[in-house]
């Protein structure tokens, strides 16, 4: 359990949640407000097929739900807000709302991370990894300011994964279909449960490593009912109705580009820059290249991606380097004796390969790499190489996001946010054995990359826009490809201390 002293941090970083109501919301406010309406205002035959708005409904049957049953306390706050005729709808009375809908739903993250920490006996480094976790200036920028609701979502993984250290590796199967069924970018890391269920639940060995078939047999059925069970509540109701086309037309639009709104910190923010910076050098050679195509390379819109000079990168090919990516996380259960910790260590190099390899990333969902790596400084102090990993993870991965909020009245928060939450980690978060703090562990290479984030805040976020007046790209791609390589980095390092 936490301390008092630590659900007093938590309180003053709800206080905060409280205090940033009024800040900007993008427009996934209107989407998630949009969602309420349409599922209180109309048949559920008619959820996938509504598009009044542009925002249409876009999430599992689960999430679906979710938004229903908020709806009825909408309608008893505010009718206006469940109006589906009430498109761009944002009184102060929806956005009290729809925040404070955000800030109850987290509490599952919250519960999840206790969970975790009576697991490791209730240490003080357990506490206080959880704190920060609960407390992650990712969660602030994403869901209380921008506003989504991930820090719910990524409460059920952590739930999920906790469950399986705990040993209830049915009950984390079961959990981890429900949170598919709410929201399927978690396919990205399901080769990691589908290997570690097998391996660590389903193979049930006799003496002398003999396989008992039988027993085999029936938990791997058990498990089988579990997640089609599962899968059968959330999508029946539709496929009896034979929406089943319409439902994978919603949840997959593979005609988006390969980079979403802006390039996220991945291998393809690295691809466009080199693409961007051929077209400089194949224009001072004398060859010009159509401005539209130039364009597209950095655009990151939805739509079809076009690069100028380098080739165009198709769905499958982001999808086999996915894979291919996702291989030292398969070898670790595979070659490695399979335990829950290697579990989430597993988790989290498939969501690195997916974030860094795959199709039409949101910048957003580099959460799905930082909170499975938060839970692993929760359940045990880490190594120093491990808490390295983290630090210039965190770091990045955090400091990428602040491109999402762009206005000036966000720019003093942003920064506060971001700054005292590395500092803290650096400070408080140690390492096993020696009781090393994050920063003293980094390497002098490590630390200038870190640093270097001080400067490129200055030149991107505080320089005049006329700096960049005939290169509007530029800021965006800066903060894209320096904070890409910083994960880049720490993928490697991990995989280097989970292989070899």
């Amino acid at each position: 359990m936490l301390s008092a002293n630590d659900l007093v941090l938590v309180g003053v970083g709800l206080g905060i949640k409280l205090l940033l109501m009024p800040a900007y919301h993008s427009t996934d406010f209107e989407v998630h407000r949009n969602w309420l309406a349409l599922t209180h205002s109309l048949p559920m035959r008619l959820w996938y097929y509504e598009a009044r708005s542009e925002w249409t409904l876009d999430y599992p049957p689960f999430f679906a739900w979710f938004e229903w049953a908020l709806s009825q306390a909408a309608r008893l706050w505010d009718a206006r807000i469940v109006d589906v005729n009430n498109l761009g709808y944002a009184a102060p009375s929806c956005v009290t709302f729809q925040r404070l809908t955000v800030i109850g739903s987290e509490l599952v993250l919250l519960w999840a991370l206790q969970r975790a920490v009576r697991l490791a006996g209730g240490s003080v480094s357990a506490r206080t990894a959880a704190v920060l976790g609960f407390l992650s200036p990712g969660l602030v920028f994403v869901d209380h300011v921008h506003f989504q609701y991930n820090g719910f979502l990524l409460g059920l993984l952590v739930l999920s994964l906790t469950l399986a250290m705990e040993g209830r590796d049915l009950l984390s199967g079961a959990v981890f279909a429900v949170l598919l069924c709410f929201k399927h970018i978690f396919m990205y890391i399901a080769p990691a449960y589908f290997v570690y269920l097998l391996r660590h639940y389903c193979a049930v060995y006799r003496p002398r490593r003999r396989l008992d078939v039988g027993a085999s047999a029936a938990r791997l059925m058990a498990l089988a009912v579990a997640v089609v069970l599962v899968f059968g509540v959330a999508l029946g109701p539709f496929v009896a109705l034979g929406q089943a086309p319409q439902l994978l037309a919603r949840l997959f639009p593979f005609k988006r580009g390969l980079c979403h709104a802006y390039w996220a910190p991945n291998a393809w923010a690295l691809y466009s820059l080199a693409d961007r910076v051929l077209i400089v050098i194949a224009r001072l050679r004398g060859t010009h290249y159509a401005a539209s195509a130039a364009a597209a390379a950095t655009r990151g819109l939805i739509g079809d991606s076009a690069f100028a000079v380098l080739p165009a990168v198709p769905p499958l090919a982001t999808l086999v380097a996915t894979l291919a990516a996702q291989l030292p996380a398969i070898a670790l259960l595979v070659l490695r004796p399979c335990s829950p910790v290697r579990f989430v260590q597993a988790v989290v190099l498939c969501a690195y390969a997916s974030f860094l390899f795959g199709w039409h990333v949101h910048e957003k969902a580099v959460l799905l790499i930082l909170v499975p790596l938060g839970l692993l400084l929760v359940t045990g102090p880490p190594t120093r190489r491990v808490l390295r990993m983290f630090a210039v993870a965190a770091v990045s991965g955090y400091y990428s996001l602040l491109p999402l909020l762009f206005g000036a009245q966000e720019l003093p928060i942003k920064a506060t946010v971001l700054l005292i939450w590395v500092l803290c980690a650096l400070v408080l978060l140690k390492s096993t054995g020696s009781g090393t703090s994050a920063w003293q562990c980094l390497s002098a290479l490590e630390r200038a990359y870190i640093v270097g984030h001080v400067p490129l805040f200055v030149l991107t976020e505080l320089a005049p826009a006329s700096l960049f007046a005939s290169l509007p790209f530029l800021p965006l791609a800066m903060v894209s490809t320096y904070t890409a390589l910083g994960l880049l980095y720490s993928w490697a390092g991990l995989i280097f201390e989970y292989l070899c």
